[in-house]
């Protein structure tokens, strides 16, 4: 849903398999320094690059489980905090 210009929201229910594969969409346009993305509601381009700040939280709480991934940067911002190296078993 495009709310104001500079904004791309979309919340939709997926299985896994397509959640695997726009990651997978997301992964390519990191590495190749341009994401795009759009629905029937709007569209925008975001051009990554060079230092980009995660945060990952999962939660389980009261049988729900939630899984929030941030990768935000500013161009030409000072080095974000670093909590260490982060490990991801599956």
């Amino acid at each position: 849903m495009m709310d104001r210009k500079d904004r791309f929201k979309h919340e939709s229910l997926q299985d896994r398999k397509t959640i695997q594969s726009l990651l997978t969409a997301i992964n390519r346009g990191i590495a190749k320094g341009e994401l795009h993305f759009s629905d029937e509601t709007g569209e925008i381009t975001l051009e990554p690059k060079d230092l980009l700040n995660l945060k990952v939280t999962a939660t389980k709480d009261e049988g729900r489980c939630r899984l929030d991934v941030r990768i935000s940067w500013t161009p030409d911002a000072d080095t974000p905090k670093d909590a260490g190296k982060l490990k991801v078993k599956s």
